[in-house]
């Protein structure tokens, strides 16, 4: 639990400060994933934002945030670029520090998404955000309350480890923490050995942790799902409260297609809770790409916001299913109040089926 003086600091400040990887997502519905060297027919294709700080603040300001919305990172000097920061600004978010470069391209992911299925693939260049590091984050006269930085194990200089045997990224995060505000961050779905060596370090200089149910067995090495595929109760609960031994200062939010379960710390605000996804119809399915930034954005929003746990998920389950009905990160993202119709409306799962 936060010490008083700095709960009382924080809930006097207002806003999101978002840092990391942007990207300009070239979304290409096909009819099929085709075996290789075989083809697949592209229905059509839709350039939009990508990477987790430009998903949330984009997301935010969808849903109507009340609270000033800021991005940290670099774009190179280039169509993508231009499109990024004209992007952001017609969203009411502040570029100053979402710097240009001509030492890289702007950093692009091809996604390749299954018509009928929703299931995705990336190809992903990492352009000017593989320049991204300390230097390019000031927090001295940010009045934020909250800083989300997204994601670890995709941005080469700040996944550096140095001679101390932490990853370049805890410089940011203790900045962020210096300056008052709440930090979270989020991590890439890698199929590696790397969660142990940099992600792992920096949860200690988290608060907040997002993570999906792939990365959560990357980090604590616990299965969370049955030989069937089936998510298992008890040990999605272990793993979260494994991460919160393991450092995270604050709660930890894993998140996966039946919904979210959140794990506090003991204390005030040491209550845990479960949320079940919203009941979408296949039909209403466009894509999965976003989701899991769309449900931080939605969390964001209720917990900056003072809303109740439970009431903080149920927004991101629905701001998660919102995207689910486009096929890009945000167009389908509604006013907040429009989003928690989605699950008024189709109502969600059932957990009890969870063993």
């Amino acid at each position: 639990m936060f010490p008083a003086t700095e709960n009382s600091d924080r809930a006097a400040r207002r806003g999101l400060v978002a840092g990391g990887n942007w990207v300009s997502d070239h979304v290409k519905m096909i009819d099929m994933w085709p075996p290789q060297d075989a083809l697949a027919s592209i229905s059509s294709e839709t350039i939009s934002n990508g990477g987790g700080p430009y998903n949330v603040l984009k997301n935010l300001a969808r849903l109507g945030a009340p609270f000033p919305l800021r991005g940290v990172g670099l774009v190179g000097e280039d169509v993508d670029g231009r499109r990024i920061l004209d992007d952001c600004r017609a969203h009411h978010i502040d570029t100053a520090q979402l710097r240009t470069t001509r030492d890289a391209p702007t950093s692009f992911t091809d996604v390749m998404t299954v018509q009928g299925t929703g299931r995705r693939t990336f190809f992903h260049q990492r352009g000017a955000n593989r320049l991204l590091d300390v230097e390019h984050f000031d927090f001295t006269s940010t009045p934020a309350r909250w800083f989300h930085f997204a994601y670890l194990l995709l941005l080469d200089r700040l996944d550096a480890v140095e001679a101390n045997g932490l990853p370049r990224i805890v410089r940011v995060l203790e900045a962020a923490r210096a300056a008052g505000m709440t930090v979270s961050i989020d991590l890439v779905s890698e199929h590696s050995d790397r969660f142990a060596k940099i992600v792992r370090p920096a949860l200690a200089h988290a608060d907040v942790l997002f993570a999906n149910d792939f990365e959560a067995e990357k980090l604590t090495g616990f299965p969370l799902r049955d030989s069937t595929g089936v998510l298992l109760r008890e040990a999605t609960e272990k793993a979260a409260g494994f991460l919160l031994d393991a450092g995270v200062r604050e709660r930890v939010f894993l998140h996966f297609p039946e919904g979210v379960y959140a794990a506090s710390r003991s204390g005030e605000s040491g209550e845990s809770a479960w949320q079940a996804s919203v009941n979408l119809p296949a039909i209403e399915i466009k894509g999965a790409v976003g989701a899991g930034d769309a449900l931080a954005a939605g969390v964001i929003f209720g917990l900056h916001e003072n809303l109740p746990l439970q009431r903080s998920l149920e927004l991101g389950v629905c701001a998660a299913a919102a995207c689910l009905r486009h096929e890009t990160c945000s167009e389908g993202i509604l006013p907040s109040e429009d989003c928690l119709g989605l699950g008024r409306k189709f109502g969600f799962h059932c957990f009890e089926k969870i063993p």
